[in-house]
């Protein structure tokens, strides 16, 4: 179990609920106390597709076939209801917290220091597991790449001098010259699809699962890490 004062943290790199996602997402649902663990899933990245409702429910249908049946999507679409004390509170008690791709812009500016993501803080600090896939990765670090604007822009800050490339097998790698260059002290890490990134070692380091590789930029070198293999991501001090 992650438990006080261990920070866990799960990165995936989108097309979360195909069926190579499934010992990453049970390693997190351990790390987070096993089936009895409620797990919370914040659909808000999707809102500008209008598909937050179908994306929540197979984020829902998809923990239930791995045989965890307390979890829910939450209604936090936007900034009101961000706010909601409901919403927080769910989220204040939940011990696995994974937020959906689609939009990273728009996800950030509806959780940014709002009530709900204050019981978000207050959760990771009890133990509880953070994570996310594409836009829901991108995020957590202290920067991500919106590529509609193709600027950098701000994020939540959990991951600091990291910057996550998702859909690296498909697209994501195209962003590493430019980021790069605008990000010139972070470490860039690239995740394939059906791939994910778990601090579940022993002392801390990230184990690779899934189909594809992880891809760390750091400091002109490049290194990639594929399924069972461990890797140190470098993030500063917040």
């Amino acid at each position: 179990m992650g438990g006080v004062g261990r920070r866990c943290f799960l990165l995936e790199g989108g097309s979360e609920f195909a069926g190579a996602m499934a010992e990453a997402d049970l390693a997190a649902v351990r790390l987070a106390g096993g089936r009895s663990a409620p797990v919370a899933i914040i659909p808000a990245a999707a809102v500008p597709a209008k598909d937050h409702a179908n994306a929540g429910g197979n984020g829902v249908r998809w923990f239930r076939s791995l045989g965890h049946p307390s979890v829910r999507s939450l209604d936090l679409v936007d900034r009101a209801s961000a706010e909601d004390p409901r919403i927080s509170s769910d989220l204040e008690r939940s011990r696995l917290i994974f937020m959906l791709g689609g939009s990273p812009r728009y996800l950030a500016e509806t959780l940014k220091g709002t009530r709900a993501w204050k019981a978000v803080l207050r959760a990771h600090r009890q133990g509880a597991v953070v994570g996310g896939s594409s836009a829901g990765a991108m995020v957590l670090c202290d920067r991500f790449f919106d590529r509609a604007s193709q600027r950098v822009l701000p994020g939540l800050g959990l991951l600091p001098g990291c910057c996550v490339l998702p859909h690296h097998d498909t697209f994501g790698k195209k962003w590493a010259p430019a980021l790069r260059r605008l990000l010139p002290g972070a470490s860039l890490v690239g995740i394939d699809e059906e791939t994910g990134l778990l601090n579940d070692g022993p002392a801390g380091e990230w184990t690779v699962y899934g189909d594809g590789a992880v891809t760390l930029y750091t400091a002109g070198s490049l290194t990639r890490y594929r399924h069972g293999q461990s890797m140190v991501l470098p993030i500063k001090a917040g």
